[in-house]
């Protein structure tokens, strides 16, 4: 056995269901041993596509996505995405060959060659890792998966040398001993936060993606806190939908602000408190002016953004968990659609509805549109307008439905292969791609992975024949729009000829329509939506 055949091996062992990536001469000896695994290897169009399925798939199944890419051009291929999983914490793994041991830093002019591979990518990272003997394999997985498990989920990237992928490795035990066990809380601390939770007569929760597996327990503090609860774009469903003390993620907006501005104890769990969640408007306005308390995995990160009065360290599920049993000690409130804390956010959720811009309704009217004709639907965004109106308006009705590359590290070109990713994940639920014109085009080619890997997603198409967001900010600055009015093609027509079926919506009626007929196809659709069409999506 190979150490390259060892690998996949482990991987097996570790649960891997799926690979993404792009053979190359410096890795086909990774896939020597694949086929004789139950790994599902499935072929991007470019590294960077392989990233954003991962990070797809890592999203809606809560599991690592893995990557297989070359040396060098893969490596600096699949960085973009690296960069925007590890901004939003989602566990990657990838695995890339490296030149020859002696080679390494030589700068010789071999193949691919870079000066150090792992300093290019150690900042999109947890940790990389150069591997110098197969002995040490199992020891690095049992490491990355550490991270994924019981850390603050990131990418982790494994380089191996040529030389070492097909080194002997019979000799090495396939032994990955037990899996690490999430931190729970110190009791202590947990005991002050519930004190000074129970004496707040205006407190406010705050949810972010960390605590995305933590709903049933999130639901059950802010309901012993009658607390208006607001959460962050990444933990979208965490309330169940409709629930009363739910303000949406609209912390970036007067309503919210205002309560995070008023209240005197804040309960903030598994969230940054960062720019993408709290101030995409730039401003600088949130504020909080009472006590806060954190909760989060990351030490570093309870220190970052918002001093907190009470800091707790631990695992969002179990601290909350703990939480709701100290909390069982205080004096019971009211609860229920006509509790304080359910007044306090209806209020804002009726002044938050009087200030959405007038351009939000057609696409609010969208969204709506397509989760009552499919109300199991995950929908994958990209960079365009229906995903930034959509960020503050839409109401997921499960954790792990909505998400995108809007919030931190903002990419382009992430809602297609990031679809195919999560189809691969739930194979029984429609996913929706929602992606603008220009953003597709940076990915245009996974159209073809799309089909080639099975996976009957829905792309809406929000065409505006161009960069439109940023052509309105440049207007609004008064700066002649240059480089915005980009040539688009005919996205039905290129769609086609990779084979998908491909449509245009002209109301919400055809609209309907074309999603109850996309559904029922195996293969993939594309319904496109002219922003400036005959109907603008106004009610039929």
């Amino acid at each position: 056995m190979t150490c390259g055949e060892l690998l996949v091996a482990l991987l097996q062992d570790l649960g891997v269901e799926l690979v993404f990536g792009i053979p190359g001469v410096h890795t086909v000896e990774l896939y020597r041993g694949l086929p004789a695994t139950r790994i599902r290897h499935i072929t991007p169009r470019h590294e960077q596509g392989a990233g954003f399925m991962a990070d797809g798939y890592a999203r809606v199944s809560g599991k690592p996505g893995v990557c297989f890419t070359i040396t060098g051009p893969g490596v600096t291929n699949i960085i973009t995405a690296m960069a925007q999983a590890y901004a939003d914490s989602i566990p990657m793994l990838v695995i890339s060959s490296v030149n020859r041991t002696h080679e390494l830093g030589g700068g010789g002019g071999r193949l691919h060659e870079l000066p150090s591979q792992r300093e290019l990518v150690a900042g999109v990272s947890a940790f990389s890792h150069t591997l110098q003997r197969p002995d040490e394999l199992p020891e690095v997985l049992r490491r990355a998966f550490a991270v994924f498990s019981a850390a603050r989920p990131r990418p982790v990237h494994i380089e191996i040398p040529i030389d070492i992928i097909t080194a002997t490795a019979d000799h090495v035990s396939r032994e990955l001993g037990s899996a690490a066990s999430r931190a729970a809380p110190a009791p202590q601390a947990i005991a002050a936060a519930a004190r000074l939770l129970g004496a707040a007569s205006q407190p406010l929760l705050l949810l972010g993606g960390g605590a995305v597996d933590a709903g049933e327990s999130a639901t059950r503090v802010a309901e012993q806190l009658d607390a208006p609860t607001a959460v962050t774009i990444n933990a979208k469903g965490l309330l169940p939908y409709g629930h009363p003390l739910a303000l949406g993620s609209n912390q970036s907006l007067p309503p919210v602000r205002a309560l995070a501005a008023q209240a005197d104890v804040v309960l903030a769990v598994g969230t940054e408190l960062g720019e993408t969640d709290y101030d995409v408007v730039f401003d600088g306005g949130f504020r909080i002016d009472g006590k806060l308390i954190r909760i989060d995995i990351d030490a570093l990160q309870l220190q970052r953004n918002h001093a907190a009065d009470i800091a707790v360290l631990g695992d969002a599920r179990l601290s909350l968990e703990a939480l709701g049993a100290a909390l069982a000690h205080e004096p019971a409130r009211p609860h229920g659609a006509d509790s304080p804390g359910s007044r306090r956010a209806a209020a804002a959720r009726r002044e938050l509805q009087d200030q959405w811009p007038a351009g939000w309704d057609a696409q609010r009217r969208l969204l709506q549109l397509v989760q009552e004709t499919l109300p199991e639907v995950i929908i994958v965004g990209d960079s365009t307008q229906p995903v930034y109106s959509g960020n503050h308006s839409y109401e997921a009705r499960r954790p792990r439905s909505w998400f995108n590359s809007a919030t931190g590290y903002g990419t382009l070109g992430y809602g297609l292969p990031a679809a195919i990713g999560a189809r691969l994940a739930a194979p029984a639920r429609p996913v929706i791609a929602l992606i603008g014109d220009g953003g597709i085009q940076f990915t245009l080619a996974e159209l073809g992975s799309a089909v080639e890997a099975a996976t009957p997603i829905i792309v809406l198409l929000w065409n505006n024949h161009g960069y439109g967001e940023i052509k309105r900010y440049m207007e609004a600055r008064a700066i002649e729009p240059l480089g915005v009015d980009i040539h688009t093609p005919d996205f039905l027509g290129i769609a086609r000829a990779f084979g998908w079926e491909a449509v245009r919506a002209q109301d919400l009626a055809q609209l309907q329509g074309h999603l109850q007929a996309a559904v029922g196809r195996t293969g993939p659709t594309l319904i496109e939506i002219m922003e400036d069409g005959p109907t603008a999506f106004h009610p039929t």
